[in-house]
């Protein structure tokens, strides 16, 4: 019943946005801009290396900027898929080989029809959240290695592993608010139980940048470290869960994950969120301005995220 309820809001959403990109409607009453471009669909985004047969390393490789979509998320479910069936495996480390970027946002320049069209996945809820549950509750061990930027979508990703890591260059995001509508991913069942509820609503309702060595102070992440030595210790982290029994290994987090993950219904409840929100007049003004000045498309503006965001919402009010 409860993933049903989560399917009939998705429904009654899909109805409404019908099959505009969540930038299109605020770009559409100026003929002189050219319609966005999809930055979510290129093959190969997500590269597993086996390291081992125990442990593994998944590479974000969609440059320039990491940014995610629909066919991200068809590709991120065979990750996910094969991290759940591989009966050897142990641990997997999530890492960029993008120079500067984690994972970063959805795609804005995607057609809503594409995600709203998805089947739900396992659990029963939508395919992002459904992934990012199934990665939390595998017994295989998830490790985040953040040396870049991790906004939205990275957040989140990032959030649902085990174990966060960050270089003195990551920062961590959830600028949605900035932009006009609310995460979809699960940071605000998650966030709270990792650093606090004032921490949390500081995170959610600033939409600030959070470097690493702050995200260490809060909990957002384990610990932070030099660019220089963040691989090397999360290698040998890693190598060293890689020997332990792999029975234990998943008993162990499972007992973790009953006192401290939150419901499934409770993650679900962001995905229908998001998408009612992408539709206010708010998001359609801020996204619109944001791609007219360079979303997805200038690194300046993917870097400085919290200053555009900023931005456009003095121009609105």
């Amino acid at each position: 019943m409860k993933s049903q309820r989560i399917l009939g809001a998705t429904l009654a959403i899909s109805m409404l946005l019908g099959g505009t990109t969540m930038a299109g409607q605020a770009l559409a009453a100026d003929p002189a801009v050219s319609p966005p471009k999809s930055a979510s669909s290129a093959p190969n985004q997500f590269v597993i290396d086996k390291v081992s047969a125990e442990y593994w390393r998944v590479q974000i490789n969609n440059p320039p900027f990491n940014i995610y979509g629909p066919d991200s998320t068809v590709q991120f479910e065979k990750v996910i898929s094969a991290i759940e069936n591989d009966t050897k495996l142990k641990v997997v480390v999530f890492e960029s080989k993008v120079p500067g970027f984690f994972l970063t946002h959805y795609d804005f320049a995607e057609p809503l029809d594409r995600t709203l069209k998805m089947p739900n996945g396992k659990t029963g809820l939508p395919p992002l959240p459904d992934m990012l549950v199934r990665l939390s509750k595998s017994p295989v061990v998830s490790i985040a290695m953040i040396n870049g930027r991790a906004s939205g979508v990275g957040s989140e990703l990032a959030l649902a592993s085990d174990m966060r890591f960050a270089s003195d260059k990551a920062v961590l995001s959830q600028f949605e608010i900035g932009a006009g509508f609310i995460p979809g991913g699960g940071p605000m069942a998650r966030l709270p139980r990792l650093i606090g509820r004032g921490r949390a609503l500081e995170v959610l309702l600033s939409g600030n940048d959070i470097d690493g060595k702050l995200a260490e102070r809060y909990g957002y992440v384990n610990r932070s470290f030099p660019e220089s030595e963040l691989n090397g210790f999360v290698d040998a982290l890693a190598r060293r869960i890689a020997t332990f029994d792999k029975q234990s290994l998943g008993e162990i987090k499972a007992l973790v994950n009953v006192a401290s993950l939150p419901s499934d219904e409770d993650i679900g409840k962001e995905w229908p969120g998001f998408l009612n929100s992408v539709r206010r007049p708010a998001a359609q003004h801020h996204i619109g301005r944001l791609m007219e000045l360079g979303l997805q498309q200038k690194a300046d503006v993917e870097i400085n995220l919290p200053k555009y965001t900023g931005q456009v919402s003095a121009e609105k009010n």
